[in-house]
């Protein structure tokens, strides 16, 4: 469910795997998983855009080694040594054949972390572009991925613009903060999620902290999209 908030160790569980590097290219032959982060000390520049339905997501370095010390003055790598493609190559590789019209999009399981070993689950996303620019010292991968079933973003409007389904990373830390890290209902510290005081679907907004709360599964399934 979207907005869930998950520790580390159970979203490594449900996905089946140590989720050790942000890129994952199609881990299961279904889908790929990227893990994000908009933090002020985020090692990459992850951002949304727009009404809140477009990730623009950077790509990975090449690890750190005797021969690279310093990652972030060496161009982000599309190859291995041996050849075969890198997590950013592979991710390319998925979102050019799309553009190219060989193949659909590129489904994107998407993960933020919010707080240390905590993270946000914020739904599915289709890769539908990349490419590579300067960031002033060497080039990186830059991906655009669009909410699966958002709305077109080039028919947005204003209105649009104040209900965005992806909750900022501010207002996820606001709200943590402030409800304590626990469900407002009963106080259960588990199976959280973020919930939309006035619904999503009915007009509400991602956009601040007043509009979001923390709920626990039980009594966010309650509530639904009921305005309470």
């Amino acid at each position: 469910m979207e907005n869930e908030i998950i520790p580390y160790l159970e979203m490594c569980q449900r996905e089946g795997l140590s989720l050790q590097r942000g890129m994952n290219f199609r881990i299961n032959w279904e889908y790929s998983i990227i893990l994000m982060s908009q933090r002020t000390n985020a090692p990459y520049k992850d951002h949304v855009e727009g009404d809140g339905s477009v990730l623009i997501y950077e790509g990975h370095d090449v690890p750190r080694s005797k021969l690279i010390p310093d990652p972030k003055i060496v161009d982000q790598e599309r190859y291995l040594p041996n050849g075969n493609l890198t997590e950013n190559g592979k991710f390319h590789k998925a979102a050019q054949e799309y553009i190219n019209h060989l193949r659909d999009p590129e489904k994107v399981k998407v993960y933020e972390k919010i707080h240390s070993g905590i993270w946000s689950y914020n739904g599915f996303f289709n890769l539908v572009n990349s490419w590579t620019e300067s960031d002033g010292r060497r080039k990186v991968f830059k991906y655009q991925l669009v909410v699966v079933g958002e709305i077109d973003i080039s028919k947005a409007n204003s209105k649009d613009l104040d209900h965005r389904r992806i909750i900022p990373t501010a207002v996820k830390l606001e709200v943590w903060k402030r409800d304590g890290g626990k469900c407002v209902v009963c106080g259960s510290k588990t199976e959280l999620h973020f919930d939309h005081i006035i619904p999503y679907s009915k007009g509400g907004t991602s956009i601040t902290a007043a509009n979001i709360q923390l709920l626990c599964a039980r009594h966010n399934l309650e509530k639904s999209d009921r305005i309470e």
